[in-house]
């Protein structure tokens, strides 16, 4: 690798001034669009103008209810034909190929389009997280505030970070994660001229949230007993299973995308028809509407049996594939968790039944899973935990986390060349960097 030059010191205080004001930017950016997708969710499902937090669950639309994401997916189809085709796809593979392949540029009207887009999804009942979109948002922001300045693309490509991680610090109030999500997935370097300024953009974001949004973890539950020693072969045991079915997700994915290409539909249809198979699962269990943020509260606080918790998994897995396969304005993060929530249960109450007794410890089951899964699906390593610690303030969860995602990592590596992240890259026959590392030394014989 070759040495990353350090920024000159009033460059770099120039930067970090600039990503301290994205942060706070980003956190009333996160606080319009939430307000959006509540509004959009209160009309869609319940007639009525109200920026009260809601879901699709009580609402009274009988079979027409089917229709509902249809409406928002056809919507985000023109959009994408008479707006900017960019808006489509899930977000942070989008801003990683401006950074790798496009000097960090990206255009002006996705700063616009991505969040209405994916507001209209979400609040029509698309099965994604706000805070995908948010970080989309929050990346283009940065990089249209690099393209305005004169400076250069390694200054744009810090400022895109800076922007992404105040994103997802002001949505979840998950600082650290979000530095170190744009340090894996976006930066592609440890080095302090950008640590600094993304970290100060990411703290800016959390400290504003707090007042704005609120504070507190993301996902309040109650206080978890300590693993023992004995079970930590479970929890690594539980992290391969989670890289095994993150390997399997991804093919899944790929080979309904296929599907979705080989139909023959225009393009800005496909999104649509894609919907109407969410409609349908939501039909039968309104929860695999919206971010399911609800849904992942009750897993990680035994709310929902075992059984319940697989369940919602499956749903919320299988309208999740649909909904990224057919190219519609999408989200990674909460699917992603819930669907690992759920595995990581069940998984507890498989090693249960075949040994007779617990094993694990079921809510703690869920969050390794929860994390697990998300590592093993983007490759964020060292993010996954953190987000799992900072959204839930149970720091004694650590050791059973760093055993169950180093396992999922391993599994995904060995396996798989690629995950949800780099996955168009590869098909595109475009390397994307596994890491980074210090030069070698040069050695010279003493004269």
């Amino acid at each position: 690798m070759a040495t990353v030059p350090r920024l000159p010191p009033k460059r770099l205080l120039f930067i970090s001034a600039l990503s301290v004001v994205l942060g706070g930017a980003m956190a009333f950016g996160a606080k319009l669009i939430l307000w959006l997708i509540a509004v959009i969710t209160n009309l869609s499902f319940f007639g009525r103008f109200s920026s009260a937090p809601a879901t699709a669950v009580g609402n009274h639309l009988g079979f027409w209810v089917m229709l509902v994401p249809v409406i928002g997916a056809a919507a985000v189809g023109l959009m994408a034909r008479y707006g900017n085709r960019g808006i489509q796809g899930h977000g942070i593979p989008e801003a990683m190929e401006q950074v790798l392949f496009n000097e960090s540029r990206i255009s002006p009207s996705i700063l616009i389009l991505k969040p209405l887009s994916t507001a209209v999804v979400i609040g029509t009942g698309g099965p994604f997280g706000a805070e995908g979109v948010v970080i989309a948002t929050g990346g283009a922001l940065g990089s249209l505030v690099g393209q305005r300045l004169a400076i250069s693309p390694v200054e744009r490509k810090i400022l895109l970070a800076a922007g992404a991680a105040a994103g997802l610090s002001a949505t979840f109030n998950a600082p650290i994660a979000a530095l170190l999500l744009a340090v894996e997935l976006l930066l592609f370097e440890f080095h302090p001229r950008s640590l600094i300024p993304v970290s100060l953009a990411s703290a800016a974001a959390a400290a504003l949230r707090q007042k704005i949004i609120g504070s507190g973890p993301m996902f309040p539950i109650p206080p978890l007993a300590a693993a023992s020693g004995a079970s930590f072969l479970s929890y690594a045991a539980l992290g391969l299973f989670m890289g095994l079915l993150a390997v399997g997700v991804v093919h899944a994915v790929e080979r309904v995308e296929r599907w979705f290409e080989h139909l023959p539909v225009n393009w800005m249809w496909k999104p649509a028809l894609g919907a109407l198979a969410i409609g349908i699962l939501g039909f039968y269990d309104p929860r695999v509407f919206g971010p399911g943020y609800g849904v992942i509260d009750g897993i990680l606080g035994a709310g929902l049996s075992p059984t319940g918790a697989v369940k919602m998994g499956g749903l919320k897995l299988a309208a999740w594939i649909v909904g990224v396969a057919s190219a519609t304005s999408s989200g990674t993060l909460a699917p992603l968790l819930l669907v690992g929530a759920g595995a990581g249960t069940g998984f507890a109450r498989m090693l249960a039944l075949v040994f007779h007794g617990a094993v694990m410890d079921p809510r703690l089951a869920a969050l390794v899973g929860l994390a697990a899964f998300f590592g093993g699906m983007s490759g964020a390593f060292l993010a996954s935990m953190a987000l799992v610690i900072e959204t839930t303030w149970r720091i004694n969860a650590f050791a059973p986390l760093l055993a169950g995602c180093a396992a999922s990592y391993l599994m995904v590596r060995l396996l798989s060349n690629e995950n949800i992240m780099t996955q168009k890259f590869g098909k595109q026959g475009r390397e994307v960097p596994a890491g980074y590392a210090a030069d070698e030394p040069v050695h010279t014989e003493a004269r």
